[in-house]
């Protein structure tokens, strides 16, 4: 169980630092919580709760997305805005 735990953790801060794509906080905040929560839903998946995951990942991914700049975290050009 303590396993899953941390593979989970390790797994979700991999994914965050991928979670901004696009050049407006507004732009980097949507694709960050989609990429989020489809990571979170994956990791919850494996932890038995994948709706919780989802959710999760969906706030951390939009919160990264949003409070970070194209300098800090940028996982390229984003086909969706900008």
């Amino acid at each position: 169980m303590r396993g899953n735990w941390i593979r989970s953790l390790l797994l979700s801060s991999c994914l965050l630092a991928l979670a901004a794509c696009g050049n407006s906080p507004g732009c980097r905040a949507v694709t960050g919580a989609a990429m989020g929560a489809a990571g979170g839903a994956a990791i919850g998946a494996l932890a038995g709760n994948p709706a919780l995951g989802a959710a999760a990942g969906g706030i951390a991914g939009g919160a990264t997305g949003a409070l970070t700049s194209p300098n800090q975290v940028s996982a390229g050009f984003s086909p969706l805005c900008d």
